[in-house]
């Protein structure tokens, strides 16, 4: 049986190339045009999992996606990493001097700013998806337009690229996570990477306490990240990912951040796609 996976934007975008690293080809692949949506999705039933990007190693966090992660109780049971690529490609035929115009998403069109900058008379249109572009140009055949999209767009839409990696820093990386509304798909021995969050106090060195246990426990922080609590000004919950080689030191931590930390959660337990 076909899995239902849900991903943000449609088929030839960043995520579509995600779930195919991730789940291979056997899927059914749901299109969500946003974040919310995705969720609503799981939530419903009618999609088993879900793929979320969550940070980026230029433009950083994608903050409101742990919100969504949080609030739903959604459960983080995997993730991957992709090196992001971004390509120009038009319809068949066309040539970079035919290019007027060039549509993508804001984050993709700000990474290749300066690759245009030899172009100045291309205008850089801000859209939805980095796949939409690539998708309209196919199916209305327009011409004298151009999108910055993935490798996949450019085969799944018979597109010419005719300006292959154009970001200006080649080292660009996203961090995707796989979620879906039950927790724990690993055994215990696989498990070796979590994401928790928890809220601190206002006393002096509440989170440098809470740091303490991680590192006694010897577990690796790897991501911190502090989002606030909207039902109560000034004050901050802390979004914290962590590494071990094994899983009962983090059993040990959990057990302390319980009494320690306030509404402490985790929000998942999976295997480091890094190690």
């Amino acid at each position: 049986m076909k899995l239902n996976i849900a991903i943000q934007g449609i088929k030839g975008s960043n995520h579509h190339q995600v779930a195919k690293d991730y789940f291979g080809d056997n899927v059914d692949l749901l299109e969500c045009l946003s974040f919310d949506f995705l969720v609503d999705q799981l939530l419903q039933g009618k999609a088993d999992k879900g793929v979320m990007a969550i940070e980026n190693s230029i433009a950083g966090s994608i903050i409101p996606n742990y919100a969504l992660v949080y609030h739903n109780n959604l459960h983080i049971i995997g993730e991957h990493y992709l090196n992001i690529h971004h390509n120009l490609m038009v319809l068949k035929g066309q040539k970079i001097e035919d290019i007027e115009e060039v549509r993508s998403h804001p984050m993709a069109l700000l990474q290749c700013k300066e690759f245009f900058r030899a172009y100045p008379h291309i205008k850089m249109v801000e859209d939805v998806d980095t796949a939409e572009t690539a998708k309209q140009i196919q199916e209305k055949k327009l011409k004298n337009i151009a999108a910055i999209a993935p490798n996949v767009a450019a085969e799944l839409y018979n597109l010419d690229i005719i300006a292959p990696e154009i970001q200006t820093i080649k080292n660009n990386s996203t961090r995707f996570i796989i979620v879906k509304t039950i927790n724990k798909e690993l055994p215990k021995e696989e498990i070796n990477k979590a994401s928790i969050r928890f809220v601190t106090d206002h006393k002096r060195g509440s989170l440098a306490a809470v740091l303490n246990v991680m590192s006694d426990c010897s577990l690796n922080l790897t991501k911190i990240q502090s989002l606030p609590i909207i039902e109560t000004p000034w004050k901050y919950a802390f979004f914290v990912d962590i590494t071990f080689d094994n899983y009962s030191n983090f059993d040990k931590a959990k057990s302390l951040l319980e009494i320690m930390a306030e509404d402490f959660k985790v929000l998942g337990e999976y295997k480091n796609a890094r190690a």
